[in-house]
């Protein structure tokens, strides 16, 4: 009798001992599925805040392409204005140097215009100088031609009867000569006061 109430004794604690760890087990389990629940809710949490991270870099990338399309879009209208105001520039450039070349021409033209227009003058002046001496030169021999024929005037007055049976005093014809030589001398006079052109 003694031995069975040992046995039951024996069974019971083994019982208590085996639901005592059951429940140990039990909490242990319990403890672990919740630290694992609350793992699972953290690790959802950090999902949730990446995919929203992720939504504003998508968000952020698509305002940057746009931004770079938009700047890119800038810089080739940049460029085509640049292109227009070159080609613009280089056809002024041209237009200007060809309006250049025509004011030269022109320069030279009447450059030649004017240095033959200067050479002319020269020339007239010139001539007129010559002239000026000329006509003052002429003065001067007419005066003197006046004065020679007066004196001749003056001698044919003073010429008597006398004068002239001597002078055609045949044998000597000293009168004669004198006549002659002073007759060469007026012609003289008159040749040396001619007037050469």
């Amino acid at each position: 009798m003694r031995i069975r109430i040992h046995l039951v004794v024996i069974a019971a604690a083994t019982l208590v001992s085996s639901m005592a760890l059951a429940q140990s087990e039990t909490d242990r389990l319990r403890e672990a599925l919740r630290s694992a629940t609350m793992q699972t809710r953290a690790l959802e949490d950090q999902r949730t805040a990446l995919q929203a991270k992720l939504t504003d870099a998508d968000r952020e990338k698509a305002a940057a392409k746009a931004e770079i399309d938009a700047a890119k879009a800038q810089v080739k209208k940049i460029e085509k204005e640049h292109r227009e105001a070159v080609d613009e520039f280089n056809q002024r450039l041209t237009e200007r140097d060809q309006t250049l070349d025509k004011w030269k021409a022109a320069y030279e033209e009447a450059a030649t215009v004017a240095r033959s227009k200067d050479a002319e003058r020269a020339k007239f002046e010139s001539e007129a100088t010559t002239y000026k001496a000329s006509t003052k030169s002429c003065l001067a021999k007419n005066t003197l031609l006046i004065k020679a024929g007066k004196d001749l005037v003056q001698r044919y007055k003073e010429v008597t009867i006398g004068d002239t049976i001597v002078a055609r005093e045949p044998v000597l014809e000293l009168r004669r000569v004198e006549m002659q030589n002073q007759l060469q001398d007026t012609y003289d006079k008159f040749l040396d006061q001619k007037e050469n052109p």
